[in-house]
């Protein structure tokens, strides 16, 4: 039996996965969606990165579990990876959601094509928030309009610091059992910073024919994905 530690990308809150849980705990295994400091119900807690990985270690600390399987989705892989390192043999997986992976000294910006500067104004323009994406931002990602609007609805702005504070590892991240799910809906451009950087006998590549939201457009799948990973 895994325990299964989920957490969403910038914006969103332990909701995000209410669809995929199920699937987990019927597969017998138990599961645990978790909301980041400065988010959702946590939104007046202040953060920043380190918060968010104090976080996640908490989770996994806190309530002795053992056998996990860590997954963080898009912003979400960055404080995964560095909480992965933190948890030692707690870990038995990590799983990457078309997320962003830490590297030391680098903040979540580090490969934009401005270097971040445009989320640093809109940050200073937002009193230090990243604020809720509109409707149109998750066009062709596999949503249907009522998945849209329940995420924009459930959102809540993401704390500045977390995304542009350095990660800190302790080693090199391809030590970790881990697998990289890429989404690219069929015809979508091949993420290149994936296939160049990957990892390879500890880590494992799964692609989804889906935009970067699996929990709300394939739950099933993903759910499905997550359970394989369990047994490797």
């Amino acid at each position: 039996m895994a325990d299964f530690v989920l957490v969403a990308g910038a914006r969103l809150g332990a909701w995000a996965w209410d669809e995929v849980v199920p699937y987990l705990r019927a597969a017998g295994h138990r599961a645990h969606p978790l909301t980041l400091s400065g988010l959702a119900d946590k939104r007046d807690v202040p953060a920043g990165q380190q918060t968010h990985v104090q976080d996640i270690v908490a989770e996994v600390e806190g309530r002795d579990l053992r056998d996990v399987v860590l997954v963080g989705h898009s912003y979400a892989g960055i404080p995964a990876g560095q909480a992965a390192q933190r948890i030692g043999d707690r870990l038995t997986h990590v799983v990457f959601v078309d997320s962003s992976v830490p590297a030391d000294g680098a903040a979540f910006t580090a490969d934009w094509p401005d270097g971040g500067a445009s989320l640093k104004a809109s940050l200073a323009e937002n009193g230090g928030f990243w604020p809720v994406a509109p409707a149109s931002h998750y066009a062709g990602h596999g949503l249907t309009e009522a998945q849209i609007a329940r995420i924009v609805a459930g959102s809540t702005p993401h704390p500045g610091a977390t995304l542009t504070e350095p990660a800190v590892l302790a080693g090199p991240l391809d030590e970790l059992p881990a697998t990289y799910i890429q989404c690219r809906p069929a015809g979508g451009e091949e993420r290149e910073d994936v296939t160049d950087w990957l990892p390879g006998e500890h880590w494992g590549l799964v692609e989804m024919d889906t935009g970067h939201w699996p929990m709300f457009s394939q739950p099933r799948e993903l759910a499905q994905i997550l359970l394989e990973s369990a047994d490797q």
